[in-house]
């Protein structure tokens, strides 16, 4: 379906959409983290993406987690923090989970989406992490004071 030019306009100016987006916080026994890199944006950043239309928080997760760092989670993941992030759009949120309990069976090529893939020690981080994902991990395992925006 082709959406008319002036509608779509309209909708790219909405500001009252939300959107939700899900990522995954996921340590390997090393207390290596994994980041993933995009193939359409700089730095380096957690596996996740967007929650799709009749589609559950849950179930985006483990979806994205395996889409792109072929991860599976043995068990549920645990919330971590639901943050705005309004510089994207103006009602984007992204839920943050800690996944404790994964497998790797494999790990997906590299493709438009995912250009790589990657464990790194908390004290040798790649230059190019995203200021959001460092300031998540400081969250996460360096005992910072959790932030309402990504």
């Amino acid at each position: 379906m082709t959406v008319p030019l002036q509608l779509a306009s309209h909708l790219s100016r909405r500001s009252d959409l939300v959107t939700l987006g899900v990522q995954g916080v996921i340590a390997n026994a090393a207390s290596e983290v994994l980041l993933v890199r995009h193939g359409y944006r700089p730095g380096w950043h957690f596996p996740g993406g967007g929650v799709e239309r009749r589609e559950t928080i849950d179930r985006a997760l483990c979806r994205e987690l395996n889409e792109e760092a072929g991860v599976i989670l043995v068990q549920p993941a645990r919330l971590f923090g639901i943050y705005t992030n309004f510089e994207v759009f103006p009602g984007d949120h992204v839920v943050l989970f800690i996944v404790e309990h994964w497998r790797q069976d494999h790990i997906p090529a590299a493709n438009a989406e995912i250009s790589e893939q990657r464990f790194f020690a908390l004290d040798r981080l790649p230059r190019t992490i995203t200021a959001a994902t460092k300031r998540r991990l400081d969250e996460v395992f360096g005992g910072a004071e959790r932030a309402n925006t990504w």
